[in-house]
């Protein structure tokens, strides 16, 4: 994978939309501040559909754009309810474990809300085939994006403010990053269930050798 491409790309869109990137970045952390967290997961569903939108064709992200995902707000409560639930028992353990169950969780559902909103996929097929996308043969690819998505989020996070400016570039980053692995994965020809079959297994076929 080009990650060098997907990072260009995140500063170049960056710097072009950064008016209304950092409104509707602010929009997402405030509402999620005011709701307690409660409404976090889905205006993030929201947030990240509106720069999907952006990177697709262009579409400048609106404010409004983090409320357009609402029909997912119960869904994705439960999934952050037991996100921390199960966090809380490993850190309960010992930290370790509560580390490992919040890296795991975050990796193989690294690509769930953008399958949600992008390909109106429900939680449940979310969840598997945003694994599905994680594993195999690329999954060192996936390991560098989760890891420059986090990077670059906690820098920002650790500076006033700057979270406006860091958190569009590693969301653009990883949408990018997305939208080629799905582009990929809808390109790749099927895969068969079962081997195909030889010509001797088709109808007829042994009698056409028969004849031959």
């Amino acid at each position: 994978m080009d990650f060098k491409f997907h990072l260009e790309r995140a500063w170049t869109m960056t710097l072009k939309y950064l008016g209304p990137l950092i409104l509707i970045t602010l929009a997402t952390g405030v509402v999620g501040f005011i709701s307690i967290g409660i409404l976090l997961p889905v205006v993030l569903a929201g947030y990240m559909q509106s720069i999907l939108l952006m990177i697709r064709s262009g579409r400048e992200p609106k404010i409004q754009d983090i409320f357009s995902e609402m029909r997912l707000f119960l869904p994705l409560l439960g999934f952050g309810l037991a996100t921390a639930v199960l966090a809380a028992i490993g850190f309960s353990l010992f930290f370790l474990p509560g580390i490992v169950v919040v890296f795991g969780i975050s990796y193989v559902c690294l690509y769930m809300i953008p399958l949600m909103t992008d390909r109106n996929f429900g939680l449940v097929d979310a969840v598997k085939e945003s694994f599905e996308m994680v594993k195999g043969a690329d999954a060192m690819d996936h390991v560098i994006t989760a890891i420059l998505f986090v990077s670059i989020s906690a820098i920002g996070s650790s500076v006033f403010v700057g979270w406006l400016f860091t958190q569009p570039i590693a969301t653009i980053f990883l949408l990018s990053v997305y939208e080629e692995k799905i582009q990929h994965r809808s390109a790749a020809p099927p895969a068969y269930d079962t081997p195909p079959r030889s010509p001797t297994e088709e109808p007829g076929g042994n009698e056409e050798l028969k004849q031959k």
